[in-house]
């Protein structure tokens, strides 16, 4: 998107404010698609956490695409907005026995991860297909918090309890159809990917009645100009090879399905934020800003890096800055970086802020969650409107005391 579109939109709903470009989810949605062309069938389930505003969820169904779904919540609300049953896997961890049982009753594809629940559900129902989840004990992804398939994962059932597996299956005679990895977020070796691939494929072949097999996601995006990012047209080309062959070995067509977030969202979304002060200490500027880390986490809470832009003078001579927010305690977005000069009443643009910014955003302080905005067709259509004070008061029960 161009710098005078942001800017209208930031006059026109004001900021902060979260804006999604169609276009380049679309683009990132046909890149992913196009790597993997020669599968015959492929099965993309948008990772619906990363961002599950309705309109974008019915973007991506307009796309063809899928949900994956952690919740019965997001099962819900991918059902509202027009997703049928079999286009949605429910991949919950930790959840209860009765959440579990909601999905099924939904008609959504069940995704289970634990033994105990996996004897469970398949004594109670053994004519409800499911898919596992295993842990190959592999580490992968950027940040200790977002590298769920190591072996201290709390995600996953270890590929050396897979005999545990089999016997439940045996013992309460229900189907297996799919098997699941996840490796982590923020891949960066695809040759880690293609390794922990391999597990998949030998603890595939102990499972007759398979009709898909997922592998996660995980892919990296750049966030900064030279950035590593995940090679998706070397790792269609390699892992098709490998699943094609893999098909023939197994004796049936397969399924391969991915359940990418970060990747189709992430470069869609800016974050707007207005200058509230510029403020000169002994050895920092500071240039505060009227959002903080209820609005955007992911530099506090993971460290991650967002290109900040000064939009309104991007022109301007580059000065040091550390970008903080208004909540009160410590609440940095970025320190010391190179920005165009920064004047109060200035609008910075965040990038990379389409994937767990809006979704991760609470009413810390009792500040309003900002208003979302899609960039469609040349213009700006509002997709959901900035909270009020009333949206704080709601479902309060204010006693007579």
């Amino acid at each position: 998107m161009q710098t005078t579109e942001l800017l209208a939109l930031a006059e026109t709903y004001g900021c902060p404010l979260y804006v999604y470009d169609a276009h380049k989810i679309e683009h990132q949605y046909q890149r992913l698609t196009n790597a993997f062309s020669k599968v015959e069938s492929l099965r993309i389930n948008y990772a619906m956490k990363a961002l599950s505003n309705i309109s974008i969820l019915k973007l991506f169904r307009k796309m063809g695409s899928g949900l994956d779904t952690v919740s019965i919540q997001e099962v819900q609300l991918g059902l509202h907005a027009g997703f049928t049953p079999d286009k949605i896997i429910f991949t919950p961890n930790g959840v209860s026995f009765e959440e579990l049982e909601q999905a099924a009753a939904l008609g959504v594809q069940i995704n289970i991860d634990n033994l105990s629940v996996l004897e469970h559900f398949g004594t109670k129902h053994p004519k409800t297909p499911v898919c596992i989840r295993i842990n190959p004990h592999v580490m992968a992804g950027g940040n200790e918090n977002i590298s769920v398939g190591h072996i201290d994962s709390k995600f996953g059932i270890s590929i050396y309890q897979v005999p545990h597996i089999l016997r439940i299956v045996e013992n309460t005679g229900m189907t297996i159809n799919g098997i699941h990895m996840h490796t982590g977020s923020d891949i960066l070796d695809i040759e880690v990917f293609l390794y922990a691939a391999e597990i998949l494929f030998d603890t595939a072949k102990q499972f007759n009645n398979l009709e898909f097999l997922d592998f996660g996601s995980g892919f990296k995006v750049p966030y900064k100009k030279g950035d590593i990012e995940t090679n998706i047209e070397e790792l269609g080309k390699k892992l098709t090879k490998r699943f094609l062959a893999f098909e023939k070995e197994y004796g049936k067509p397969l399924t391969l399905a991915f359940e990418p977030g970060k990747f189709l969202v992430s470069e869609a979304g800016y974050f707007l934020a207005k200058v509230n002060v510029v403020k000169q200490t002994t050895s920092t500027v500071f240039a505060g800003i009227d959002t903080g880390f209820n609005h955007l986490i992911r530099p506090m809470f993971y460290g991650s890096s967002h290109t900040i832009e000064n939009i309104s003078n991007p022109k301007g001579k580059e000065r040091f800055y550390t970008v903080v927010g208004y909540i009160c305690e410590t609440d940095t977005f970025a320190n010391n970086r190179r920005i165009a000069e920064i004047n109060e009443g200035d609008v910075l643009c965040f990038k990379n802020a389409g994937a767990y910014c809006f979704s991760m955003s609470s009413n810390y302080n009792s500040r309003f969650k900002p208003a979302e905005v899609l960039w469609k067709d040349g213009q700006g259509h509002l997709i959901r409107e900035r909270e009020t004070f009333e949206d704080l008061l709601q479902n309060q029960i204010l006693l007579d005391i």
